[in-house]
């Protein structure tokens, strides 16, 4: 599994449940199918650029606050 989509789709997961929103509700709100939040959130895909920024606009957060610092990935 790429460790940079594991380290993005961790931190989606905890701001997503810090503003209490279920993966339905956010699947819902950015426009993106529940299942493939959960394949975000677990890793398993390589999220756009526009997906980042979906899902940041629905959570209320910067797109940066996903991205893990680079010593961090260890691939």
């Amino acid at each position: 599994m790429d460790q940079l989509a594991k380290a993005v789709g961790e931190r989606i997961r905890y701001w997503r449940k810090a503003r209490g929103l279920s993966q339905d509700n956010l699947a819902l709100l950015s426009g993106i199918d529940r299942s493939y939040v959960g394949r975000i959130e677990r890793g398993e895909v390589n999220i756009t650029v526009e997906m980042l920024y979906r899902i940041a606009r629905v959570v209320g957060c910067e797109p940066a606050l996903f991205l893990p610092e680079i010593k961090d990935i260890h691939e």
